[in-house]
């Protein structure tokens, strides 16, 4: 599962790519009776053991025979009881594939194309655990029901790593709310979503930048724990882009407050301190004299920040200047679409093995369908299916070409030809070009020659974007200027 800054949609520079994966044969329960939901002959149950650990960290007990060595061998006695050590599962499952990477809290980090990333194994559970069951009494006006209801449903995760000041530090787990957290982003509005993103860019730039002492004691995860808290107690009266800054600094105020006081309570689990082994002490004052000192400077501070300083100063010299904050209209048509296929072209490129995997693939795209998609999750379904219909067609001739069978091969290529030109219905102007390749292998090459005339023609039209490539005038001209609007 991909979590982190990326997945909530930021593409800020420095932005991280974080991945969580588990294995769907092992499952966390945090009570005998919820292991009645298993058949344990093909799952490995573990239980969740916090009685001696800190809130939001908690011992896992293997219940049931795991049949991986690596985690065998990464159990440790204690009380008559065999428990999962997080420290002997780190070092089992951080292969340190790519050249550089290394160890950091729970994951294995590292750099690939300038492109930093995440990798943590973990553990799921299908259940709330009850030490968070006073988030759900708390979420009177935000999230609303059924996203609370459906962040409940999904559960959550443990990733190995302990609390440092817990008895179990090499023992212990912590529970990790990613996808609960990315659920709530997404019920962000767009205000408070912006609001976010500065917070983001005022601890890197600004921040981050006053002490070398203290530049590592506040994290993003602090910014997106300020903006939760901020929302969900209505602190400000109405988030829309017109107070951005007031949202801001409702925020920055809050996060003062809290490093004043050394405490800073985890959103589902407020008992949990995430502020309790780093920010105290001397760096603890030191870093609330440099907080206060941006504190006293007022909005003024934010020039500090060199991504934001361009833009103020232009509203800064020009008073009269009028600024747009109607999101429909800050970016055009072709930078938007641009961008969209940007997001969608790197995640589509899927290749499966053999016909099996074909049609797994295409039930959960039939599943998928019938689930309530946002007009942008269509596009990327579709882009999906196609890719997927592609390989079958190609896969499905394979197996049955000069196999001797002449039904079983006219039935493939009738079903080969028919799952192509279907892409082609719904897909890219290139996506024609299978259906001229798969005519040449098939000898059918005046079909061929025809397609690609077809695809001369259509490759011929104005306002057609490929990548990048782009005449934005010609674009406009096209399809309209009205980003975000389905066509």
């Amino acid at each position: 599962m991909e979590s982190g800054s990326v997945r909530e949609g930021f593409r800020l520079e420095g932005s991280d790519i974080d991945i969580m994966y588990w294995l769907n044969n092992h499952r966390v329960i945090f009570g005998m009776s919820q292991s009645e939901n298993y058949y344990t002959e093909n799952k490995t149950l573990i239980l969740s053991d916090s009685s001696e650990s800190p809130p939001g960290f908690s011992l896992l007990e293997l219940l049931t025979p795991t049949p991986y060595r690596k985690f065998q061998s990464a159990c440790v006695p204690m009380n008559d009881r065999l428990y999962i050590s997080s420290s002997l599962i780190k070092q089992q499952t951080q292969t340190h594939y790519f050249p550089g990477s290394i160890g950091h809290g729970p994951c294995e980090s590292g750099e690939v194309r300038g492109i930093e990333y995440d990798l943590a194994f973990c553990f799921a559970c299908d259940f709330w655990p009850r030490s968070a069951s006073s988030w759900i009494n708390r979420c009177h006006s935000w999230p609303d029901r059924e996203v609370v209801n459906e962040i409940v449903r999904n559960g959550c995760h443990f990733v190995p790593i302990g609390h440092p000041l817990g008895l179990h530090e090499q023992e212990e787990w912590r529970m990790s709310f990613s996808l609960a957290e990315h659920k709530l982003v997404h019920s962000m509005n767009h205000c408070q979503f912006l609001t976010y993103g500065l917070l983001k860019i005022f601890l890197k730039e600004v921040i981050d930048k006053q002490l070398e002492e203290t530049n590592k004691l506040l994290c993003s995860y602090h910014m997106k724990t300020v903006i939760f808290w901020v929302i969900q107690q209505n602190a400000v009266p109405l988030w829309c882009p017109q107070n951005l800054l007031v949202g801001f600094w409702v925020c920055f105020k809050l996060l003062l407050k809290w490093v004043y006081e050394g405490v800073c309570p985890n959103f589902f689990i407020p008992e949990n301190n995430l502020f309790l082994s780093k920010v105290h002490g001397s760096a603890q004052r030191k870093l609330f004299l440099k907080l206060h000192g941006l504190y006293e400077k007022g909005l003024v501070c934010l020039l500090q920040s060199p991504s934001i300083r361009s833009y103020m100063t232009i509203v800064l010299y020009n008073p009269r200047l009028s600024i747009c904050s109607n999101q429909d209209r800050m970016i055009s048509e072709c930078d938007h679409d641009k961008q969209l296929f940007n997001e969608i072209d790197p995640n589509t490129s899927y290749s499966p093995k053999n016909l099996d995997h074909c049609i797994k693939y295409l039930h959960t795209i039939e599943l998928m369908i019938g689930e309530p998609l946002t007009q942008y999750q269509v596009l990327m379904l579709q882009r999906i299916t196609a890719t997927i219909l592609q390989s079958t067609a190609f896969t499905l001739h394979n197996m049955y070409t000069n196999t001797g069978h002449n039904k079983q091969m006219y039935i493939a290529d009738r079903m080969s030809c028919h799952m192509l030109k279907l892409t082609a219905k719904f897909g890219c102007i290139s996506d024609m070009m299978y259906i001229a390749m798969f005519y040449c292998k098939t000898f059918r090459y005046r079909e061929a020659l025809n397609i690609t005339e077809m695809i001369k023609v259509k490759l011929a039209q104005p306002g057609l974007m490929y990548t990048n490539h782009v005449d934005p005038e010609r674009y406009t001209e096209a399809v309209g200027d009205s980003p975000g609007l389905p066509r």
